[in-house]
């Protein structure tokens, strides 16, 4: 590989790994150990994300009333961030 590439991507690796150790307040073993599963995880979510956004763009580009399209999944949004406000989740301790 390239220095080019090699150099940011195993930036990018390092700062993952160091964020998700300390959100889930990990020591540097455990985030080193578990640094695979954490790159892996994240690039499946990159990827479905990006998936599911170029699926969403093409069906709305093909769409005969875009606008109504968007004005609907942003009703379905805001409908979805109301209402967990007013649902409260049990908490088990």
């Amino acid at each position: 590989m390239r220095a080019r590439v090699l150099v940011p991507a195993a930036a990018a690796v390092a700062g993952l790994v160091a964020v998700s150790g300390w959100l889930f307040q990990w020591s540097a073993g455990e985030a080193a150990l578990l640094a695979p599963i954490v790159v892996a995880t994240a690039g499946a979510t990159a990827f479905v994300f990006l998936l599911w956004g170029k699926i969403a763009w093409e069906s709305l580009r093909r769409s005969e009333h875009p606008v109504a399209v968007v004005a609907g999944i942003a009703a379905a949004i805001a409908l979805l961030v109301v209402l967990s406000f007013f649902v409260e989740l049990p908490s088990y301790h």
